[in-house]
């Protein structure tokens, strides 16, 4: 799927008329298959630029594209069939506590399938073997019938992205999906995740904290500062001097966050996510 931003500007829902944009004005074009990592500070509109690739928050200027079409022009209807063809992974799943790790993960199937199989779904799991396979791309196979709340952060974040191996959505939007993982994790993660976007001709942006693995695991990167496009290049064509000015005065998160305090593999479930569901 391919994705275009042409001038397009966000203001939060919540913020003042007076507040300048979370994001843009931005001119932005991804292809269809494309592979991409957006880097930056905390606050540079990272998140919100996922947000707005996933028809979550509408821009309060310029016009975004999915393969050509305006979603926001878009009948109910359609927009929601687009929407089956775009799947966010936010940096924290939300997870209910008590739910299986097979419904959680094949709830990533929901958008493609009737209501009664749904429901049924929800009762009796079925695609298990999908559910199995998308696990097993992060060492999760034996984890399938456990319940999410005896998971750790780190397990629960990997059980989020295999969500995202079950979707077959045609656009992946997938926020710090390596906050809570150690160095070994996040690299398989990042493995896994590339390689099955790229054996089914998938979309993928990536916003990521790590600088390093942005580099090694993608073959573009984009820097965003304050909102804006700081620099748009081949991950071969990033200097330090691209990355020591687009982290000015926050050299501190340049090198990436170290998985937070018991959230790593190591620890034990981690407390529930808080969600906030935004209409």
């Amino acid at each position: 799927m391919k994705l275009e931003l042409d001038g397009v500007a966000l203001r939060h829902p919540a913020a003042s008329r007076s507040a300048a944009p979370a994001l843009g004005p931005l001119d932005l074009a991804v292809g269809a298959g494309e592979q991409v990592a957006v880097i930056g500070p905390s606050g540079s509109g990272k998140t919100t630029l996922l947000h707005a690739a996933a028809c979550a928050l509408r821009p309060s200027a310029g016009q975004l594209r999915l393969d050509g079409r305006d979603p926001w022009r878009l009948s109910a209807r359609a927009l929601q069939r687009l929407r089956a063809d775009v799947f966010l992974a936010p940096q924290v799943p939300p997870l209910p506590a008590r739910q299986r790790v097979v419904t959680a993960v094949l709830a990533g199937r929901l958008p493609r399938i009737g209501l009664w199989e749904s429901l049924r779904s929800l009762l009796v799991p079925t695609a298990l073997a999908e559910a199995d396979a998308a696990l097993a791309h992060f060492d999760l196979a034996d984890k399938l019938f456990d319940r999410v709340d005896r998971l750790s952060g780190g397990e629960r974040q990997r059980v989020g992205l295999a969500r995202a191996l079950v979707a077959r959505a045609q656009l992946l939007l997938v926020d710090e999906p390596l906050s809570a993982l150690d160095p070994a994790r996040a690299a398989q993660a990042l493995t896994s995740l590339t390689g099955a976007a790229r054996e089914r001709g998938a979309t993928l942006l990536c916003t990521l904290h790590d600088v390093p693995m942005a580099l090694r695991h993608f073959p573009r990167v984009i820097g965003l500062r304050a909102g804006a496009l700081a620099f748009d290049l081949p991950a071969q064509a990033v200097t330090p001097e691209h990355l020591r000015a687009l982290y000015q005065g926050r050299l501190d998160e340049l090198e990436g966050a170290a998985p937070a305090a018991g959230t790593d593999e190591g620890a034990g479930p981690a407390p529930d996510p808080v969600v906030v569901y935004c209409r």
